[in-house]
């Protein structure tokens, strides 16, 4: 519980800057469904897309990879420099690529009006690729508050950039009489998409300049042969990467709007991508998770009771995720309105991404199985598995049901990515999880929420405040079976409040 505990604060500190942060970015999706049509939104959800799939490109598994070989080599190894350096090379090839293949690019993406898409994108992947190297360096040098203060200003300049191209400059622009002669190039009297993507790149510029101190402290070394190591071992690591992009964020934003007819595709996309951000709350928990959970797995691999503590990890971890799931889904009365109502008719998938979410979770915790014995490949060979079944079952699904097909998809390709990887990692790295504790509360969290939707139609119709108040007791009793089977867990809450209260 000690080495849980530990996890636990490393995860909160993340979590600052993840789920705070996320938070906050929160505010901006209400935003964007409010001041952009579904057709607009799709913009931003398509080119959003192919930035995640870059930035794994372009850092291609050196992430691991240097927690991998820091941890071997040594503090003063030339593991940072060179890794550095590496990917400088090749974040600087790329966005010299991609600026004077703006005009092709943009063209070919069905926006040949706009490459000025492309150079800001070019740039926003370039700066975040290289800055992910020194944020790397912090989880493992465990500064994560220099990490989270970072971060949230990132994101705090983001918000702040958004909230004034988007809201202020058009008011500015529409009622103060400040025309182009105040604002130049960026004057205009309706929101305009664009205007997200200038936000971003400056917030990057700002982080790429808090961490330059970073880059100055250090010598830049490039050790040819240590670098071919490390990218042996992170290759598998890319093409996992690469892979679980694409079945999370590339595969369906694509397929929905290359499949579709014209017409409708793009309101499809964007209803579709803004109604997934719901499940984002599991994304963030899971991403502060993973930020915390690499470098502390490695760093236990050879304590005695490692495993034991790996399996207590994965149990906590699905207790967490259900929860979420049931408060959510039992609350969606409220939840509803984070979008605006153009978007509405997208709800009925949220139950399916939300568990879709919990898959992958479960996914990327077992992955510990195949990054601590060194057998990365097989976590390509899952994710490609995921992506051969993304891909085929969107294929089927989208000229006939639309973008409910591409939820359905995800449902089906982490379910079977997680439960390959959980065989596999029992025959080549065995963990005793505690499997009859696990199917009992997906199952139980499941239950509850079908009793609330039977109820809600069949006993309570066009009852919302008695809805609310027996959706609450449903709760309740999720919480209560929890703190029931699990007595460690609540003297592990009651030892931390006494904790606090002595402080």
């Amino acid at each position: 519980m000690g080495n849980i505990k530990n996890l636990a604060g490393q995860t909160a500190i993340y979590g600052v800057s993840s789920i705070l942060g996320r938070l906050l970015n929160y505010l901006l999706v209400p935003l964007y469904s409010r001041v952009f049509l579904p057709d607009e939104a799709a913009v931003y959800v398509e080119m959003y897309a192919y930035v995640a799939f870059l930035i794994v490109l372009l850092t291609y598994g050196m992430e691991t990879a240097f927690f991998r070989f820091n941890e071997k080599n040594g503090k003063n190894s030339p593991v940072f420099s060179t890794i550095l350096t590496g990917i400088l090379f090749s974040s600087v090839i790329f966005v010299t690529a991609a600026i004077c293949l703006s005009g092709p690019i943009s063209d070919l993406l069905r926006y040949p009006n706009n490459p000025e898409y492309i150079i800001y994108f070019a740039l926003i992947i370039g700066l975040d690729a290289f800055t992910s190297i020194p944020f790397a360096k912090l989880r493992a040098e465990n500064r994560s508050v220099r990490f989270a203060t970072i971060k949230l200003i990132n994101i705090g300049v983001n918000i702040g950039l958004n909230l004034f191209l988007l809201l202020f400059v058009p008011y500015a622009y529409n009622n103060l009489s400040w025309g182009p002669d105040a604002f130049g190039m960026i004057n205009s009297g309706e929101p305009i998409i664009g205007h997200i993507f200038v936000a971003n790149l400056a917030a990057s510029a700002i982080v790429f300049l808090l961490l330059t101190p970073d880059f100055l402290k250090i010598r830049f070394r490039f050790d040819r042969k240590l670098w071919v190591k490390m990218f042996r071992y992170a290759f598998p690591l890319l093409i996992l990467g690469l892979a679980g992009v694409a079945n999370e964020m590339v595969v369906d934003r694509v397929l929905i709007k290359y499949l579709l007819p014209e017409n409708i595709a793009a309101y499809q996309l964007g209803i579709y991508g803004m109604v997934f951000k719901i499940a984002i709350a599991m994304t963030i928990f899971t991403q502060a998770f993973r930020y915390a959970a690499e470098p502390f797995f490695f760093a236990i691999e050879k304590e005695k009771n490692s495993k034991i503590v790996y399996a207590d990890v994965m149990k906590y971890f699905i207790i967490l995720m259900t929860f979420m799931f049931l408060s959510i889904m039992l609350y969606m009365d409220i939840v509803k309105y984070f979008l605006g109502k153009e978007y509405y008719s997208g709800l009925k998938i949220v139950p399916i991404l939300l568990y879709s979410h919990i898959f992958l979770g479960i996914f990327y915790n077992l992955s510990i199985w195949y990054k601590l014995s060194g057998q990365t490949r097989f976590g390509a060979y899952i994710s490609i598995l995921g992506t051969i079944i993304s891909i085929t079952l969107n294929i089927i699904l989208i000229p006939r049901i639309g973008y409910v097909g591409s939820a359905w998809a995800n449902f089906v390709c982490y379910a079977v990515m997680m439960v390959v990887s959980y065989f596999l990692g029992q025959k080549y790295y065995h963990v005793q999880y505690d499997m009859l504790k696990i199917f009992i509360y997906m199952g139980l969290s499941a239950a509850l929420w079908y009793i609330s939707v039977l109820f809600a139609k069949y006993v309570l119709p066009d009852q919302p405040n008695m809805q609310m108040a027996f959706n609450t007791l449903l709760l309740f009793i999720f919480i209560v079976v929890i703190f029931s089977s699990e007595p460690r867990l609540m003297l592990r809450l009651k030892s931390i409040g006494k904790n606090k209260g002595e402080e």
